[in-house]
């Protein structure tokens, strides 16, 4: 049996899957394209908050009472120039890769979407043959400056 649930606050998560133990997964199946536990943990506080021109949602996917995949998305707060969403983590567990888990909280997503969605990905990160997939284009390099407070 395969469920996506939807999660929009702390309460939401189903009594299998923790706030905590989401996180832990995000960050044990992401592996070298992830981040640290702190910064998760940022994006669904991110994701959870009320105030205004913030929030977003999860999703989650069971199998058989078991986390095999989920989704962090953030709302930006704005629109046209900049995507209304971005997906900040998309995961499937290690050990089911390759049976389109992926694929289907992909769909899902955008179901949950009402306005564009946009997404970070590392070039050699093998995720971007699901984004493509899934509709994604590249427009844009993305470059940053980081800031650095001495």
């Amino acid at each position: 049996m395969v469920k996506i649930i939807k999660i929009e606050k702390n309460s939401d998560f189903p009594k299998l899957v923790s706030k905590k133990s989401f996180v832990t997964f995000l960050y044990n199946h992401l592996g070298k394209y992830g981040d640290k536990k702190e910064d998760i943990e940022k994006a669904i506080d991110y994701a959870f908050s009320s105030e205004e021109g913030k929030g977003g949602f999860i999703l989650i996917m069971l199998q058989d009472f078991i986390l095999v995949g989920g989704i962090v998305v953030n709302n930006t707060g704005m629109s046209g120039y900049i995507p209304e969403h971005i997906l900040v983590y998309i995961v499937t567990h290690t050990n089911h890769r390759g049976k389109g888990i992926g694929s289907t909280l992909m769909e899902k997503l955008k179901e949950e979407c009402s306005g564009n969605i946009a997404l970070h990905v590392e070039y050699e990160n093998p995720a971007v043959n699901l984004y493509k997939k899934a509709g994604f284009t590249s427009k844009y390099m993305e470059m940053r400056y980081n800031h650095k407070d001495d």
